[in-house]
């Protein structure tokens, strides 16, 4: 038996299609955890965000890595445990990320960590670091709403701040994401849209965040837009 990442392939590849076309610089960065919450009282041990895999690809190849992920049973470990699929979760960065600016800070990292003789680096952790820390632009501001509250009452709130056209709405196992077009904003909502729409007192963080994957696992929920 093999991981399942992809639990659904046409909400995936209509995601995909949704991203922006990136620039000649530019790569998206995904990342798949390891979460023991999405097991509850069920979890052999407690570990929440353990890092297994994570890489850049252009857009046209998103499916195809993230169908490389999907290895057998047990490859996946922690300690001398088998991860469970129940876990597993697959993030993206839905806002593009600079190769160019990541390629300079990454030099400029390194050679710091020479000059303090950290020969304890790993160099390819710490270029993907950067590379996950440098946006090219802004696509999206990304709101992340722990709460259980419905869609509607969700919408409610936002369409108070923002146009509806400007607003992308996708459910995860925990909530809600609310991914806000800057582009698309009204001229009526310009000065007030991003203090609204964080008023809400179960927003959890806002930003350029990383976003579950829409058809992928999110332990075993399917994040979706809705």
């Amino acid at each position: 038996m093999n991981y399942e990442i992809i639990k659904d392939e046409k909400i995936l590849k209509e995601f995909i299609e949704w991203l922006p076309v990136l620039e000649n610089t530019e790569t998206y960065y995904l990342c798949l955890f390891a979460r023991s919450k999405y097991m509850g009282d069920m979890a052999p041990i407690k570990f929440d965000k353990t890092q297994l895999k994570r890489f850049t690809s252009r857009r046209e190849d998103i499916f195809k890595k993230i169908k490389q992920l999907e290895c057998s049973i047990g490859s996946y470990m922690l300690k001398d445990m088998a991860i469970p699929q129940e876990t597993l979760a697959l993030y993206i960065t839905p806002n593009p990320r600079d190769m160019w600016k990541a390629t300079i800070s990454s030099l400029v990292h390194l050679a710091h960590c020479i000059q303090n003789d950290n020969r304890a680096i790993n160099p390819h952790q710490e270029v993907m670091s950067e590379i996950q820390r440098n946006k090219s632009r802004t696509c999206f501001v990304d709101f992340d709403f722990d709460t259980k509250i419905s869609i509607e009452e969700l919408k409610a709130h936002v369409y108070k701040h923002v146009n509806p056209e400007a607003v992308q709405f996708l459910q995860t196992r925990g909530g809600f994401h609310a991914l806000v077009t800057p582009d698309m904003i009204a001229e009526e909502f310009k000065k007030t849209w991003y203090n609204g729409i964080k008023s809400h007192e179960d927003i959890d963080k806002s930003g350029d965040q990383l976003l579950p994957v829409p058809g992928c696992t999110q332990g075993n929920f399917i994040p979706r837009f809705i």
